[in-house]
């Protein structure tokens, strides 16, 4: 990619991110406007900006990244991701928007009476929220290092000191509209090149079937291997190597590898004929080409009818948890328009969805060097300099850096919000609109420390893991919250604690790549098959065993959650229990 080209581009879409952003100083004055931009956001603009900032990195990158790696049944990532949308609008939009909250641990404390309650959402809410917002730091330092060649780390830094000034800035209400243009960029940033590359595809002479055969370099290609890697050959392999492999040195001499497993060092460079097998990472299973084409066919699982349950269970009922997508919900003015928001949602969601898997399929056609790198998450950056080549590659690749810039600033702004505002109201001393910006910084702060230090992990599946813990806590408290009587707050704060906790120290251990394989493996890296029913079934015996604790305002506040309201003013105080008016 032309590093210029990429330059102007990145810098294009960050500069209008801070001009609309700052732009909410003049449209933010009062702390509704701040924290839900007065309830007065109309469905259509709603709808948009919760498509900006929910086609995070892992939508943007890293689907296309997983569908290169591990073939078709990774298609259930962004089915799940656009279809929990339909559970969100059955179950919990227009409740959640009568509710009168603010915030999700808001909700908790106006539905259940309890702060302790509260207290234990505000905590989930921001390990979720910080959770996701890693991915989109270490997204953020994938494309800007390859980009402008700078550093990893001064990517995820860049994008945090970015969103804390426009979040600060302008709020809820300056950030619908970053998030609304961030939307439109994304999805012209990935349907424009997806045209030529397309046409490219169609005009290349080489063998049409190639993806039903084994990934194989169509034209000399030179792979340089940045850590150190063991891969598995399973058929006699030639290149030209300057470094080490099995512990030789070459400089620039043949290399003969003969079938196993072989150590290539960090700083080797490779250079392979056109038709060469690409050599598979022996830690990332044997997936062949008809396991790549074929659903729950093995490959880096080792029960893969197990984790795809993990995941649509996670993807389908994660989306209804995720503290940044509810918090859209609280701006329109009633019940009835978070539905239409929520339908339009739908229609953009799965209208971007349909061109990702394209990405993948051409990635692992035309970039299989990222199958040894282990960078597949770059499949979506390279891919116009691969097929289209010349300046208008680099204008196309150029375009795909303004729109991934744009997916982990949105993202990483929601997030961000979210989290501001449960640390403004149950962390912070009283300080106003000062106390959100403080809010904000420390918001932005931990997990941009955290991702400097922190080990690479594909996006997609990091996502994939905010998503789990989301499940298991925010799901059990919306649907029984909403719709049951009989939960009590004791109940409440046993299913977040066992469900939420459960899956947040499945995902501490699988993180910490502890266990590495087997049942064990499969069951702490996709938790939400057993930590869904759990935290449902925790909350819901508990509250049996506690009946007596039923709070003395529940049928007001199930009147408030079902019944038609009319829509209020755009300053309208809420003097519901427990919800806090900033």
């Amino acid at each position: 990619m032309n590093q210029t080209y990429g330059v102007v581009a990145v810098s294009a879409a960050v500069l209008a991110t801070l001009l609309i952003g700052s732009a909410g100083l003049r449209v933010s004055r009062t702390t509704s406007d701040f924290y839900v931009a007065s309830r007065s956001v109309p469905p259509y603009l709603n709808a948009m900006a919760i498509g900006g900032e929910y086609l995070s990195t892992a939508s943007f990158l890293g689907i296309a990244g997983l569908v290169a790696a591990q073939g078709v049944e990774m298609l259930w990532f962004p089915v799940g991701y656009a279809a929990g949308y339909l559970v969100l609008l059955a179950f919990v939009a227009a409740p959640l928007r009568r509710s009168g909250a603010y915030t999700l641990p808001d909700f908790a404390d106006a539905r259940l009476e309890s702060g302790a309650a509260r207290r234990v959402a505000g905590v989930l809410v921001v390990g979720v929220g910080w959770l996701y917002l890693l991915p989109q730091l270490q997204g953020a330092g994938l494309t800007l290092g390859l980009v402008t060649g700078a550093p990893h780390w001064l990517g995820g830094v860049l994008v945090a000191v970015v969103v804390a000034l426009a979040v600060a800035a302008g709020g809820m209400r300056g950030i619908t509209y970053v998030q609304a243009f961030q939307y439109c960029l994304k999805l012209i940033a990935l349907l424009v090149p997806a045209v030529f590359l397309a046409v490219a595809w169609h005009g290349d002479p080489g063998p049409a079937g190639a993806v039903d055969e084994p990934p194989a370099f169509r034209r000399s290609t030179q792979v340089t291997v940045e850590s150190t890697v063991r891969v598995r050959i399973d058929t006699p392999l030639r290149a030209t190597a300057t470094g080490a492999v099995d512990g030789k040195d070459y400089t620039g001499g043949r290399l003969d590898l003969d079938p196993g497993v072989h150590e290539i060092r960090a700083g080797t460079t490779l250079r392979f004929p056109p038709g060469a097998p690409v050599p598979e990472r022996a830690d990332d299973g044997r997936r062949t080409a008809s396991s790549w084409a074929a659903p729950l066919s093995g490959g880096r699982d080792e029960h893969p009818l197990y984790s795809t349950y993990g995941l649509i269970c996670a993807t389908f009922l994660g989306t209804m948890g995720l503290p940044h997508v509810l918090v859209r919900f609280y701006t329109n003015p009633e019940g009835r328009a978070a539905r239409r928001t929520t339908v339009i949602v739908l229609a953009l969601v799965g209208g971007f969805y349909l061109l990702p898997p394209l990405y993948g399929l051409l990635g692992r056609l035309y970039a299989p060097d990222l199958l040894l790198t282990g960078t597949t998450d770059a499949a979506v950056l390279v891919l116009p300099q691969r097929l289209v080549g010349g300046t208008g590659g680099d204008l196309l690749g150029a375009l795909i850096a303004a729109g991934a810039c744009a997916a982990f600033l949105s993202t990483a702004s929601g997030l961000t919000l979210s989290v501001a505002g449960v640390l403004s109201q149950d962390v912070l001393p009283s300080l106003g609109v000062g106390r959100f910006r403080l809010a904000t910084l420390l918001a932005v702060a931990v997990p941009g420390t955290v991702s400097v230090a922190a080990g690479k992990l594909p996006v997609a599946h990091a996502v994939g893991l905010a998503f789990a813990v989301a499940a298991s806590s925010f799901c059990p408290l919306l649907v029984l919250g909403i719709w049951w009587r009989g939960l009590t707050a004791p109940g409440a704060v046993a299913g977040l604690l066992t469900g939420g906790g459960s899956a947040l120290t499945a995902v501490a251990l699988t993180i910490a790549g502890r266990p590495a394989g087997g049942w064990p493996h499969a069951l702490l890296a996709w938790p939400a098959v057993w930590s869904v029913p759990l935290g449902f079934l925790t909350m819901i015996l508990v509250s049996l065993a506690t009946r007596d604790r039923i709070p003395a305002g529940t049928e007001a506040a199930m009147a408030r959650l079902h019944l038609p309201e009319r829509p209020a003013g755009p300053d309208a105080p809420t003097a519901r229990r427990g919800v806090r008016t900033p």
